[in-house]
């Protein structure tokens, strides 16, 4: 009884040390926080933008450590590519997207045509990025930037694109008042990073302003997006392989940052089983992705395996992602055998 009884005091003590550490650690950043969001504000000012902009925009500017666990904590960095790919692609998800074009056809003809970039790959983007404009987050954009500026591990990426944010407001190309998305700062159906809004997003139905959350305008970007950054249209993406034992490991690419050893399909038929049967060019130029080898505790070394081309690279771009890619791909796919 006594026992138990120290147990429990124990617990308890140990409760109250920990939620006062955690609450101290909390007060620390938020004052380390507030610093940093004063020297930003110089930064800004300086580069030219206006001080009651960045005054206005700046003083609601909050720390949020849910911020900094989701950007550790991401699904493409712990689920296999089998479910990853399976829960993106899902039936529900086709009906989705052809819903979203039976109700919006005409526009959507319109912009494929226009930009050169398949109906069903705009519906693919939008089905995986937010549920064909379902999740398109609730985060403040401007604290979730700030917060990811402040944070050491992509401080200067995060920052720059917090700088671009500030200057698209300025200009009145974005309203301010309507900037909630995801953690890491994405906006609107498609998700568009600062950046990108800058460099690819238009202003479709000319009402003078940008508003990504509008069919409209998100549609045409993303297609405004695809065709400038190279999207080939009817191109092959992918196609799924099992690779023989004798391929060096130096053709297998596990990670989204810098695809390597690209060579000719030919090249690699001596590889692949069942070569005989792929539907390819084979001087087309392609590489081997194995996107579980290195990132999957016990993952098989060469399976499961795909060989990519120039378009797959063109998701990457996107979103550096080597299962994203795949998952987009493949619900493309499957559109366009409904559509």
């Amino acid at each position: 009884m006594i026992l138990k009884k120290m147990l429990k005091n124990l617990i308890s003590f140990n409760l109250i040390i920990f939620t006062i550490i955690s609450f101290t650690s909390i007060h620390a950043d938020d004052t380390k926080f507030n610093l940093w969001v004063e020297s930003f504000k110089k930064r800004a000012i300086g580069s030219g933008i206006s001080k009651k902009v960045v005054d206005d925009v700046m003083s609601n500017a909050k720390f949020l450590p849910k911020v900094i666990e989701y950007d550790r904590y991401q699904p493409e960095f712990y689920e296999d590519t089998f479910t990853y790919i399976k829960k993106r692609t899902s039936s529900r998800k086709v009906k989705k997207g052809l819903d979203l074009y039976k109700k919006e056809k005409i526009l959507i003809n319109k912009v494929e045509e226009k930009f050169l970039i398949e109906k069903e790959l705009l519906l693919a983007l939008m089905g995986i990025e937010t549920n064909f404009g379902k999740y398109l987050g609730k985060m403040d954009i401007i604290s979730s930037l700030a917060t990811l500026s402040f944070d050491k591990r992509r401080s200067e990426f995060f920052t720059k694109e917090l700088l671009i944010l500030l200057n698209l407001i300025d200009n009145e190309i974005i309203d301010k008042d309507i900037l909630f998305g995801s953690w890491a700062g994405a906006f609107g159906n498609f998700q568009f990073m600062p950046r990108t809004i800058k460099d690819y997003a238009i202003d479709y139905n000319l009402n003078k302003t940008i508003e990504l959350k509008n069919i409209e305008d998100s549609f045409a970007s993303a297609a405004n997006y695809l065709n400038k950054i190279g999207w080939n249209k009817n191109k092959p993406c992918f196609v799924k392989v099992e690779l023989e034992n004798n391929i060096s490991k130096k053709y297998l690419n596990s990670s989204a940052r810098n695809i390597k050893n690209k060579k000719k399909v030919k090249f690699f038929k001596k590889y692949i089983k069942d070569s005989s049967k792929l539907l390819i060019d084979e001087n087309t130029l392609s590489a081997i992705i194995t996107p579980d080898k290195d990132i999957i505790p016990g993952a098989k070394t060469y399976t499961p395996a795909y060989l990519v081309f120039d378009n797959y690279e063109i998701i990457l771009s996107w979103n550096r992602s080597l299962r994203f890619a795949l998952a987009v791909c493949t619900l493309k796919d499957k559109l366009k055998n409904e559509i």
